[in-house]
């Protein structure tokens, strides 16, 4: 009975228990559904936020892209623009040139038309002027001979001493009086200008970082050695002096060219025969650059600003190029600068007298490229370019071959004299060996299937380049026997020259 009541009073103890652990179940469900409810929601709410930030990236780079295209577009165009602007220039350059060539050879056929036409006639005049000389003979009984003869010595007779005194004293006095003259307006002259004289060297020495640099520039097997000379027309000079590379050629520009593509690929480190062709490509483009900067500062430095660019353009040519050793540009500087000053001190125009002392051997700039004396190239350039007729009239006279048509053609003529026969401005030896070598390469380019042609080891070796597909491998040691029999006969040379003929093919593919 007591076991039974006890069971009845823990029963309902069981059963509130039961249900206190039942309801703590039921909260903590409902407080983890909660929860996770709440959990969920920020986790949709951070992945679309993400998603956000995701389409806002997108179209950031999107956006970013277009102005990449954008600027590739308009740099693109920029490059176009530029290279069709070079196109052009050199378009239009080859045009002058062809046009100048094709005037000079209308000029020479009128210049032979006319001298046969004046050779007729003083044969004709000449037949004629015997014809009469016959009769008067015939008419006197005397010959031309014995008539002059018998005049001249009566007149000799009867005016001897009064001849001989007004003679001898007219040409004293002007003599004293012109060379005295002369030498005052020298003296004040040369002192106002100093400039050094620098005669011209064949070599050019590039300094190396360090010896193992040699090896890299000769190549495997002596391959980039040989690609640079060919490409740059010139001769390497590698000996046993420590960290140095000479540079041999005869041509001033191709030893400029050479030297700055040399340097730059010393700089870079890479040498191989894509990174040599892209440094000469680069070399050529600054010497371009050169020129024109040259031909500007000359002008510059003689306060000259009316001239146009093209023919400053040829000015600056001549920095690179010699006579008898002096360097061409800045002979002609100083002869502007003395004429000038011989204008000033006789009271001529110094303005005329300088301009055409500036532009009296522009010709020489294109010597090697037209046929024909510099003086006539020289006058043709003026007269293209509309100068002033007054300065090709005072340039023209200074080696004498035309008449001194304005007193400031005197003034150009000494001003030429005292720049070039001073001591130690030129040197005949050198500009003997010049031509000699230039001579050399005109002769092989006279033959079509010549590509390009390089005089080497101070004129002792020819390099042809033939183009291959116009000669056989057989038909360049026929080619080689000709040149050499060729330079025999026509120039002048001590010892013996080595014509070496090269074909070589190229095969080039892409790799895609």
């Amino acid at each position: 009975m007591i076991t039974m009541n006890i069971t009845q009073s823990l029963i309902p103890l069981l059963l509130s228990f039961i249900l206190g652990i039942i309801v703590g179940i039921l909260i903590r469900y409902i407080f983890i559904q909660k929860k996770a409810t709440s959990l969920e929601q920020k986790l949709k709410a951070r992945i679309e936020e993400l998603k956000q930030k995701e389409k806002e990236i997108i179209l950031e780079a999107e956006q970013r892209a277009l102005e990449i295209v954008e600027s590739a577009k308009n740099e693109r165009l920029k490059i176009l623009e530029d290279l069709n602007v070079r196109e052009e220039r050199i378009a239009r350059r080859e045009e002058i040139l062809e046009n100048l060539e094709k005037s000079l050879e209308e000029e020479r056929k009128k210049y032979k038309e006319k001298e046969e036409i004046l050779k007729v006639q003083e044969e004709h005049l000449e037949k004629l002027k015997a014809e009469y000389e016959k009769k008067l003979e015939e008419i006197a009984n005397l010959s031309k001979e014995e008539a002059l003869k018998i005049l001249f010595e009566n007149i000799e007779k009867e005016n001897e001493k009064i001849l001989v005194q007004r003679i001898s004293k007219l040409m004293n006095n002007q003599r004293e009086e012109i060379e005295k003259k002369a030498q005052e307006i020298i003296l004040e002259v040369m002192p106002k200008y100093s400039r050094s004289v620098a005669s011209e060297i064949n070599i050019t020495t590039v300094n190396l970082p360090n010896e193992e640099m040699k090896g890299r520039i000769i190549g495997k097997e002596g391959r980039n050695i040989r690609y640079f000379e060919k490409l740059a027309g010139v001769q390497l000079i590698i000996d046993e002096t420590p960290e140095i590379v000479t540079i041999s050629s005869f041509d001033p520009v191709r030893r400029e060219v050479a030297k700055l593509a040399l340097e730059r690929l010393i700089k870079d480190g890479r040498i191989h025969p894509a990174s040599i062709e892209e440094a000469l490509i680069w070399a050529k483009e600054e010497i371009e650059k050169e020129v024109k900067t040259a031909g500007e500062q000359a002008a510059l430095e003689l306060k000259i600003f009316d001239l146009p660019s093209e023919i400053l353009h040829l000015m600056g040519r001549l920095k690179f190029r010699y006579s008898y050793g002096q360097n061409l540009l800045q002979h002609s500087i100083e002869v502007a600068t003395f004429a000038r000053m011989l204008a000033e001190e006789l009271n001529l125009d110094a303005d005329l007298a300088k301009k055409a002392g500036f532009l009296h051997d522009i010709g020489k700039s294109v010597t090697h490229e037209i046929e024909g004396s510099h003086l006539e190239i020289g006058i043709k350039i003026l007269e293209r370019y509309n100068i002033e007729e007054k300065v090709i009239l005072a340039m023209r006279s200074h080696h004498e071959t035309y008449p001194f048509a304005v007193p400031e053609a005197f003034l150009v003529l000494a001003a030429d004299a005292i720049s070039s026969k001073r001591p130690g401005a030129r040197s005949e030896v050198t500009e003997a060996y010049l031509q000699r070598v230039e001579a050399l390469e005109k002769l092989a380019y006279s033959y079509g299937e010549v590509e390009k042609a390089y005089a080497i080891s101070g004129g002792r070796e020819l390099w042809v380049f033939v183009k291959p597909e116009a000669i056989s491998d057989l038909e360049i040691f026929k080619l080689a026997k000709e040149l050499a029999q060729k330079i025999e006969e026509s120039i002048r040379f001590p010892g013996e020259i080595k014509v070496v003929v090269i074909r070589e093919n190229k095969a080039i593919e892409y790799a895609k």
